[in-house]
């Protein structure tokens, strides 16, 4: 039965491919493009046998390599801000948890409108699970409208939050540890070529040193970053970018001190495993936000106190001394609009974005109020359990609606584009004036000056 849907699948695509290979052959890159694209995002995401989802994604990366675009790390960019060759802008990295293929796409039209260069797609590890897109699917996605578009050079698709379940550790540590690297391992696989690592909460507060309290955080992100070494050797290209995190995003505020007791811990242990091993080159940190924001009782968000001061010393300090390119922001995309100017100018290297184009869909006008009230009747049969005594409706409808983007993703996906349309053209919108108050007009230069084609 898989080989006959397989042998099905691939007669459909043999006037664009060959597949007498392991891996198919594109023939006619623009007629791909032209007439077929669309129905290979089809099958690679909802194609009943997994087998021919997985060679959906091998004719995308084909064609994806054929047009001379590459799956990169940003490593090269952030060493270069870090030795201070160039800046003054703010990577966005953008968490797409559902409508992937015609997010990517207004992403990069967005970047293409201004002049733009470095951005980031990501997906975190909570994100995986009830967004159901998997690495190779999320990649494929990505590289599909990277093809789309007509991008050429390198694009960054990021594992975002691989963290560790503090409770998990606690219980079976070699479990977490081997469940974690099984993650990366997929990802790399997919395409992946920038992994954060997120052991933050596994810091203890107990311990009076700040080293003790830092260690198992340094510690497991050292492993794992000579894990992601071990299976990813370098070769002519760069390194596979790695980031760690040392307060978790809506916690107490990070410090310097704390900064330098990290840091102390996981250079320690990294050169235990070998003194060889490519270090981090951005380190997350909490200067007052949380992850979509906290819903007030009629649904706006509550107003946030962004500690500016500290996130610049935290950037400074990672730079000077410890030659990394600087500090990452989380939990920014519900932020005002007159905050966003203010990144490029403290020298944050990067600032996570999910929640605020979230909103931007399942809040606008043209989306189906139908679609919309199915969705709430399906998060309170399913999530009623989890629902905090005094939460209103709003509240408790804002913080679980992500989860709906799995169950619903097919009903998503075949919205017309009479819906569709408005909502993404206002999005590419929100993407144009987010961009360029991140200081990226004109920064396209900057990917030809760091990035081999």
């Amino acid at each position: 039965m898989v080989q006959e849907a397989l042998s099905e699948w691939q007669k459909r695509y043999r006037y664009v491919a060959e597949f007498s290979g392991s891996v198919p052959e594109v023939t006619d890159l623009p007629r791909l493009r032209k007439d077929y694209l669309e129905a290979l995002v089809e099958d690679l995401v909802f194609h009943p046998e997994g087998t021919v989802r997985g060679q959906a994604f091998r004719l995308i990366r084909a064609g994806f390599s054929k047009s001379g675009a590459t799956m990169a790390s940003i490593e090269p960019l952030y060493r270069a801000i870090g030795r201070g060759e160039t800046g003054g802008f703010t990577v966005p990295a953008i968490n797409i948890r559902g409508l992937t293929y015609l997010t990517v796409r207004r992403v990069l039209r967005a970047m293409r409108a201004i002049d733009g260069g470095p951005v980031i797609f990501e997906l975190a590890k909570s994100e995986i699970g009830y967004s159901f897109q998997r690495p190779m699917e999320y990649a494929g996605l990505v590289m599909a409208g990277a093809l789309a578009e007509g991008h050429v050079g390198p694009v960054f698709v990021q594992g975002d939050h691989y963290q560790f379940n503090a409770k998990s550790y606690a219980k079976d540590p070699a479990g977490e540890i081997e469940g974690l690297k099984k993650l990366i391992q997929e990802s790399v696989d997919a395409g992946y070529r920038n992994i954060d690592i997120d052991a933050s909460t596994l810091v203890t507060l107990a311990p009076p040193d700040l080293r003790d309290q830092q260690r198992e955080n340094g510690r497991m992100t050292a492993l794992l970053t000579h894990f992601i070494r071990q299976i990813t050797p370098d070769g002519s290209r760069a390194p596979v970018s790695v980031g760690g995190e040392i307060g978790e995003v809506g916690k107490d505020n990070s410090t310097p001190e704390e900064l330098d007791a990290f840091m102390e811990v996981y250079a320690e242990e990294l050169a235990r495993l070998d003194s060889r091993d490519v270090p981090i080159s951005k380190i997350s940190v909490q200067t007052g936000t949380s992850h979509g924001g906290v819903p007030l009782p009629d649904g706006r968000i509550a107003p946030v106190k962004l500690d500016f001061a500290t996130l610049e010393a935290l950037g400074e300090r990672a730079r000077s001394r410890y030659h990394m390119g600087g500090a990452v922001q989380h939990g920014a995309s519900t932020l005002p609009d007159d905050l966003f100017d203010h990144f490029p100018r403290v020298k944050t290297l990067e600032i996570h974005l999910a929640t605020g184009f979230q909103n931007a869909v399942f809040d606008h006008p043209a989306f189906p109020a139908a679609l919309k009230k199915e969705m709430e009747a399906f998060m309170t049969k399913e999530f009623a359990g989890e629902r905090k005594a005094g939460e209103t409706e709003e509240q408790f409808f804002y913080k679980n609606r992500k989860r709906t983007y799995g169950p619903f993703k097919k009903a998503l996906c075949s919205l017309p584009e009479k819906v569709l349309d408005p909502i993404m053209d206002d999005l590419e919108a929100r993407f144009v004036t987010l961009f360029k108050k991140l200081g990226l007009s004109g920064t396209s230069t900057v990917l030809g000056k760091y990035f081999e084609p």
